[in-house]
């Protein structure tokens, strides 16, 4: 087996707690697994040598690359057969983590970040790092300072997030909910991330054409839910911020036009993965099936793998599929509807944009209006930021 140059120089930087962070695609789970077999158990690659010691190594992953066992092919590539449930290495999805929160002594991979926020991964992750060595994968690994307190706790800088919030986070006193005002002595922050941090760029033979196409939408029913805070859909008041951005975005996102939009898309591009967030544009989308496209989905109904053949549609739902699988049989992206995480429309792009593709130019699609919240969307995404509904509905009241 042999590592390209970009892994070659990021197996050199990286160490125990550091999180291996390249773009999507770019080869983070073989370099994975060679920093394991290679620094962890002492074998080597060039030529292939057997590992002198066996110390257990345990993939934290996301439960589709689980399921589809895309691991086994990396570890099979340095010899290590994972057809055998009681050897060494183990592959659990993050939903699993609870089951090795006790293991001590071992090597951990955490695949992608899941463990940002204050919840129960993000707790389990802690207490496995205090115990074992690791490292993490991940192309985006904070929107935030905030999605950075597991990692710098894991790594000793602080001592609980309390420490942390206490040192660096002075929040809004005005504000109806908390909201973080501003950050202090982010030189620390900025230095303890650059200590973690170990970039693998790639030199990629593909460019990424990003377009926007622009649809209108029906103003007047928005500009009414604006000012009665009124459900049309169920005849009922709107009773949280959540509930009438929801309605907002239905207004502008359940809209003909907008189909129209991708009607035209899939009139200059054959094989196309149209990302999406809701239901009821599921609903909306599969209309394509009746103007005779061979359309397939990929959410929390249906699982269907990426389809074949010469003309096809994939419908995939943010929350379901923006990581853990691959297409390099096409060369375009729509984004139906935008994401209100940066992090998550970068991971979608990521999915047909692979070091293998053979494709050398790949468009990306974003069907957007001029109305408030699309436009507020879009401002978070540019500055790489959550999009964040209370805020949004205090700027509006």
């Amino acid at each position: 087996m042999r590592l390209r140059q970009h892994q070659l120089e990021a197996l050199e930087n990286l160490a125990n707690g550091k999180v291996l962070c390249g773009s999507v695609g770019s080869g983070k789970s073989l370099t994975a697994v060679a920093y394991w077999y290679m620094t962890i158990c002492g074998g080597g690659l060039i030529p292939l040598v057997p590992r002198r010691s066996h110390i257990p190594c345990y993939v934290v992953t996301t439960a589709k690359k689980r399921n589809d066992r895309e691991w086994d092919l990396e570890f099979a590539r340095v010899g290590v057969d994972r057809s055998d449930e009681n050897g060494d290495v183990h592959v659990i999805s993050w939903n699993e983590i609870y089951k090795v929160e006790n293991v001590t002594g071992a090597f951990f991979i955490f695949d992608e970040q899941r463990a940002s926020g204050s919840g129960k991964w993000a707790k389990t992750f802690i207490r496995i790092a205090r115990r074992n060595r690791w490292i993490m994968l991940s192309a985006t690994p904070g929107d935030v300072w905030l999605d950075y307190i597991p990692l710098f706790v894991a790594n000793g800088f602080y001592k609980n997030r309390t420490e942390f919030i206490r040192r660096h986070v002075v929040f809004d006193n005005f504000a109806k909910f908390p909201q973080v005002q501003r950050y202090l002595e982010t030189g620390v922050l900025e230095r303890y991330r650059r200590q973690i941090l170990v970039d693998m760029p790639v030199e990629r033979h593909t460019v990424r054409v990003r377009r926007s196409i622009h649809v209108k939408y029906d103003e007047e029913l928005y500009s009414r839910i604006s000012k009665t805070r009124f459900d049309p859909w169920k005849d009922e008041p709107v009773q949280n911020a959540g509930g009438l951005c929801y309605l907002f975005r239905r207004v502008v996102n359940d809209d003909s036009r907008r189909y129209a939009a991708v009607l035209d898309v899939l009139k200059r591009h054959p094989r196309v993965v149209i990302f999406y967030n809701f239901d009821y544009e599921l609903e909306r989308l599969w209309g394509l099936e009746k103007d005779g496209f061979s359309v397939s989905e990929y959410n929390g109904h249906r699982h269907d793998p990426v389809p074949e053949g010469e003309s096809w549609v994939y419908l995939v739902q943010y929350t379901s599929g923006a990581e853990g699988w691959n297409c390099t049989t096409s060369d375009t992206m729509v984004f139906y509807s935008l994401n209100y995480s940066y992090r998550v429309m970068e991971q979608a792009e990521g999915r047909i944009d692979r070091l293998n593709t053979p494709y050398s130019k790949l468009f990306y699609y974003r069907l957007v209006s001029n109305s408030p919240i699309d436009r507020a969307i879009q401002d978070a995404i540019s500055r790489k930021k959550v999009f964040n509904e209370r805020a949004f509905i205090g700027l509006k009241s």
